[in-house]
């Protein structure tokens, strides 16, 4: 299997230089940098499998990357974990908002961030060799493009695949109408945010079966999650 690509921003030299050299130790290819603007540029040229990204940082914040690489159809689904010294709830809370998949504060454990990127990874990995994802009773064959739940085979228009498979692939998650807009149908679309409400209807509908729990959650003004059931 190909070592997982990590893109580290960090602009702390020592600190980038201890998590350089210990992701590297654990098989990981990383590439680092201390600036925004060249974080933006690596993840444009190669998309990492994973970002871990200092809020404060030179050039274009840390936040302002996390925005922007989910906004890029290349990378809008790219795990991101945001690293800083900023504690208070509101700064967590918008880091999430920008998109971040996860929030270390300063001072941490290398080993604490390790084992947050090897739970990441473990998540992902199916996706990215091309192997079947799992999600409580859904199997998605993203090869053969086929889905079945319990065992049965379930037809699923393209659309509804993209949309199945981005969810699948972050499990749990809460996306807003506009990240699932980015993320399915591509960064610029002109297709309307109400949109994504019929196309997750649609879905709905294909992924039914009768006496079990829809795995689809609606959160009330944040947007939708794929729960395992």
């Amino acid at each position: 299997m190909l070592a997982a690509k990590l893109l580290l921003v960090e602009d702390d030299p020592a600190l980038a230089e201890l998590l350089e050299y210990r992701f590297q130790n654990e098989g990981y290819d990383v590439r680092s940098t201390k600036d925004g603007d060249d974080a933006l540029m690596l993840a444009r040229e190669e998309a990492p499998d994973l970002v871990i990204l200092d809020w404060m940082i030179e050039g274009t914040s840390g936040i302002e990357v996390c925005r922007q690489l989910r906004r890029d159809k290349t990378t809008a689904h790219v795990p991101i974990i945001m690293l800083t010294a900023r504690e208070t709830e509101d700064d967590r809370v918008r880091g999430l908002e920008m998109g971040a998949d996860d929030y270390l504060t300063k001072p941490f454990s290398p080993r604490e961030l390790l084992a947050r990127v090897a739970a990441v990874m473990r998540r992902i990995r199916p996706a990215l060799a091309g192997e079947t994802i799992e999600v409580g009773d859904i199997t998605l064959d993203p090869v053969a493009h086929k889905v079945q739940r319990r065992g049965v085979s379930l037809q699923l228009g393209p659309t509804e695949y993209r949309l199945l498979k981005f969810f699948m692939e972050s499990p749990g998650r809460v996306f807003s109408r506009s990240q699932l807009l980015d993320g399915v149908w591509g960064n610029g679309s002109d297709i309307e945010l109400r949109t994504v409400d019929v196309h997750i209807r649609r879905l709905r509908q294909a992924i039914e079966v009768e006496g079990v729990k829809d795995p689809i959650r609606t959160v009330r003004s944040a947007g939708y999650a794929l729960e395992a059931v």
